[in-house]
């Protein structure tokens, strides 16, 4: 078998491929430090703005006390053909009401376990890029894709 050859893309078509794989993946993988412990699990995202991502938690989840020490986070989305898209960026616990409103509409499981928008339990968090890497299949390159 012959090594992958990367191709190359327009920064435009960088951006529709990487949105690609983001929408094609229900669960990416969502990395943390505890400490001096990387920890890794899958996440539902309750709202893409681009490559902006919403994840909502429970305040008495892990993850919520190792992302208030450390907010530097890392979403890896997986296409079924191999593609990834690597989101590196800080979480930052989203409070615009108008923001939350609109993700709790849009989430039937989130209503159906926490009844209320205002429920205690529920913190949102906003992933803001700072970085975005895109691989084709195995290329073993990532391309850096424009977010801004």
């Amino acid at each position: 078998m012959s090594k992958p050859q990367p191709k190359s893309f327009a920064p435009e078509e960088l951006v529709a491929l990487a949105i690609g794989v983001i929408r094609a993946d229900r669960f990416p993988q969502l990395a943390t430090i505890d400490g001096d412990q990387p920890r890794v699990r899958p996440v539902s995202p309750v709202k893409t703005d681009g490559f902006t991502i919403y994840v909502a938690n429970l305040r008495s989840y892990h993850k919520t006390a190792e992302i208030a020490a450390n907010p530097k986070v890392e979403l890896c989305y997986l296409s079924a053909d191999h593609d990834q898209v690597r989101i590196t960026g800080v979480a930052k616990v989203e409070a615009d009401r108008g923001v939350l409103e609109a993700i709790w509409a849009d989430n039937p499981l989130l209503r159906n376990y926490l009844g209320s928008v205002d429920n205690p339990a529920l913190v949102v968090y906003r992933i803001e890029p700072r970085q975005v890497r895109y691989m084709q299949e195995w290329a073993l390159e990532y391309q850096e894709v424009p977010i801004g």
